[in-house]
């Protein structure tokens, strides 16, 4: 049989949750390699969809700073792709209703909901999946010297410190098993990294 050549590509990797049989439940998700960049999807509209070059762009730039706008006084915003909300949420656990004051307050980001209409469009052009084969992300955590090599070219390059979607990339594994890993270099009596929160994202220093 002739391997499929159109369709998304997708990869399999196995989640945290076990089934009955003892082995990890597997998931599936998009190829992590692909990407494409808001100057590639502009020159695509000016090509195929009478837009000027570069006006894409600006478009985004200006639904940018009239949604943040928005946003920024609590509306929800319902647009052609779907509706976009604040989240917010406390900086610390309160019982008592009273106790909370304006500062105990925090932005968590953007909550964003798709329309029927995007999704039907995506569906318009999908034809059907094909896998690829992905690293076996049991064997790379497995691989010692492979996760080291990963971390130490990570801290390099980000001047002694990494985060669970840097080091993800660079040791070709999931962000969740990232994050494991560093958080396991954060015990014991002599810990390799020190975790800290920064913004909205932990970051590993080297110690």
């Amino acid at each position: 049989m002739p391997r499929k050549t159109d369709g998304m590509p997708f990869e399999i990797h196995p989640s945290p949750k076990k089934a009955r049989n003892g082995r990890n439940i597997l998931y599936v998700r998009p190829r992590s390699s692909q990407k494409i960049s808001m100057d590639y999807l502009d020159d695509h509209c000016a090509k195929h969809y009478a837009l000027r070059p570069g006006e894409l762009t600006r478009a985004f730039r200006a639904f940018i700073q009239a949604t943040g706008y928005y946003l920024s006084k609590g509306y929800r915003i319902e647009t052609l792709i779907g509706s976009f909300a604040p989240k917010i949420g406390l900086k610390r656990e309160l019982t008592d209703p009273d106790e909370v004051k304006n500062y105990d307050v925090q932005f968590e980001g953007i909550e964003y909901k798709s329309v029927k209409e995007f999704e039907k469009s995506v569906l318009s052009w999908l034809h059907g999946f094909r896998r690829v084969n992905n690293p076996n992300v049991q064997q790379l955590m497995a691989d010692k010297d492979h996760l080291n090599k990963a971390l130490k070219k990570n801290l390099e390059l980000y001047h002694g410190f990494v985060t669970a979607r840097s080091f993800s990339y660079y040791a070709n594994i999931t962000y969740y098993s990232a994050r494991k890993q560093l958080d396991e270099w954060c015990k014991g009596e002599n810990p390799r990294l020190l975790k800290s929160k920064r913004g909205q994202e932990y970051i590993y220093t080297e110690i």
